[in-house]
């Protein structure tokens, strides 16, 4: 391997914008390369962005020419086609740029357990397109195009088969559903119209432009779902981003709920004693604390669904998640999926008999603030600014890093996906992070 290649896949899958940096004679030669290392049958599933088609068949013709075979699923969640791959035992590929804005779009690789593909055979990838040691087949044994529609159906009927279905029936909900213009725009109205809820959607429409709000589910960015449960009649508001492998809700006040608190709700109604839960460095104490009265362990390890995916998946851990929305629920599989996550709170809301803002003032109560920062810097020299400032603080460098003094913390590190650096802080409370994050950012001015 050359030290110099460019590296090719990120935290999720390969990303960029079509025809810059994913053109179509790039997307045919890596996919030369997915059908070389797969082999046999590989399913192929997308959001809704515009550049989807295009990447779609370069990507699928590249398979094609090596002999392997392709089933075609349509637009789907991502966590839908990893259900099919999962269920099916097969791998496969999803093009979709998540949360992304809509000019860029992305090529992410699915292992046949359904679990996004482990970086050593992303690297294997990367081996192959690089040193073009993929073959093409002759001409009697090209690869073949199938179609199968069962994926939606299929995804449904997991998670209905995860969840009390009678409980959450009787409950006769209201939910007001956004959809972003995203993948999502039928199979979270459909799951939600067979649990018997009355629903209100927004933005179920498909448009690969997401001309309604942007696809990450940022407050900001969902106020029209915020202002539509603050008008009343609602037990709860979800939206989804673009892929839909995320989950954020509001409450019946209309009050959004942070994604980390989502998580520590999940983990305290499913955690049993002993058992262990998978988190990044970037979620808050909350979850320690749950995990520490329920005689649970918690497993802290670097940012990034696949990594926390995989983590669990070695120390045989049912719950994990991030704090952005991202819940993995391993008794259902074992990767970010935001209909299962709409799922389980409905189930413990239904098992409980409570409202969603009871149960989230049952839960240790941090504060979580993020900010992202685009500076021509290098991320050493903002390391270095915030070591000076806060010379006495822990350190933890399991990803980026991380400093610590009594109940507040900093997490500074690159993204995986953006030329840009993330910066999380923990306050006791949300003025506290607040004013904890301004501190930073004058720092780093």
């Amino acid at each position: 391997m050359q030290g110099d290649r460019k590296k090719l896949f990120g935290t999720n899958g390969i990303r960029g914008i079509p025809n810059d940096d994913l053109t179509p004679e790039f997307c045919q030669a890596i996919g030369k390369a997915i059908g070389h290392y797969f082999k046999g049958t590989v399913s192929i599933g997308s959001d809704n962005r515009l550049s989807g088609p295009m990447i779609i068949n370069s990507v699928v013709s590249g398979i094609l020419s090596t002999g392997a075979s392709v089933i075609m699923l349509g637009i789907l969640p991502t966590p839908a086609v990893q259900y099919y791959c999962k269920i099916h035992n097969i791998p496969g590929i999803v093009i979709t740029a998540s949360h992304n804005p809509p000019e860029f779009n992305g090529i992410k690789c699915i292992d046949s357990d359904g679990t996004e593909l482990a970086k050593e055979k992303e690297n294997r990838i990367e081996d192959i397109y690089y040193e073009k040691s993929s073959s093409p087949a002759g001409w009697k044994n090209i690869g073949m195009e199938h179609h199968d529609n069962s994926a939606f159906e299929l995804y449904i009927n997991g998670i209905m088969k995860s969840i009390n279905v009678d409980a959450i029936r009787n409950m006769n909900l209201r939910v007001a559903f956004d959809a972003g213009n995203g993948a999502s725009f039928r199979t979270t109205p459909e799951l939600l119209s067979r649990l018997r809820a009355s629903v209100v959607t927004l933005n179920a429409n498909p448009d690969g432009l997401f001309t309604s709000r942007p696809s990450e589910p940022k407050p900001e960015n969902i106020k029209y779902l915020i202002d539509t449960v603050k008008s009343g009649g609602f037990n709860l508001g979800v939206a989804h981003d673009g892929d839909a492998d995320r989950a954020v809700f509001i409450d019946e006040t209309g009050n959004f709920i942070d994604g980390d608190r989502t998580l520590a709700l999940f983990v305290k109604h499913n955690i049993r004693k002993g058992e262990k839960v998978v988190t990044p460095v970037s979620s808050s104490d909350s979850v320690d604390k749950i995990c520490e009265a329920a005689g649970a362990r918690i497993i802290r390890t670097r940012v990034g669904a696949p990594i926390v995916s995989r983590t669990m998946i070695e120390e045989k851990a049912r719950l994990g998640g991030e704090e952005n929305g991202g819940i993995i629920y391993g008794d259902h599989q074992y990767c970010r999926d935001g209909a299962m996550s709409l799922g389980i709170i409905l189930h413990i809301m239904a098992e409980t008999g409570k409202k969603l803002s009871e149960l989230i003032a049952d839960l240790p109560q941090y504060s979580i603030t993020r900010k992202t920062l685009r500076t021509d810097e290098k991320f050493e020299s903002v390391l270095e600014k915030i070591l000076k400032h806060y010379p006495d603080w822990d350190i933890d460098r399991t990803d980026g890093i991380k400093i610590r003094k009594g109940e507040r913390w900093i997490l500074a590190r690159p993204s995986g996906t953006e030329p840009i650096i993330r910066i999380f802080v923990q306050g006791k409370n949300e003025n506290d992070s607040h004013e904890l994050m301004k501190e930073v950012e004058t720092v780093l001015q």
